[in-house]
């Protein structure tokens, strides 16, 4: 890897965050168990991520306002967008997890 500072790295690792997050509102019809399934983490995984860097780091933060950044609205707005898993999407979840 080139030479960069932590600093540098903390940037890119930023941005790169911001983009996600971007990426991830600009498809919302990918659901949390989608991502679940595909890639055993999902916007909630990411609050409670974020959460725990705040709370490391010294910030006074709860569950909602990480939800709130990663959803980017209020979490009970977004859960009453979503429609409700498949049976299918409920299989695949319990199959990837064994049931966890």
């Amino acid at each position: 890897m080139t030479d960069l500072s932590q600093a540098e790295k903390d940037a890119l690792d930023a941005a790169t965050f911001r983009r996600l997050l971007e990426h991830l509102d600009e498809n919302r019809d990918v659901q949390n168990i989608d991502l679940m399934i595909l890639a055993n983490f999902c916007r909630n995984c990411l609050s409670k991520w974020w959460l725990a860097e705040a709370e490391e780091q010294g910030h006074d933060m709860d569950l909602e306002d990480a939800r709130l950044r990663v959803y980017g609205m209020d979490y009970a707005t977004w859960k009453a967008e979503q429609p409700a898993a498949t049976p299918e999407q409920i299989a695949a979840y319990n199959a990837r997890t064994k049931g966890c």
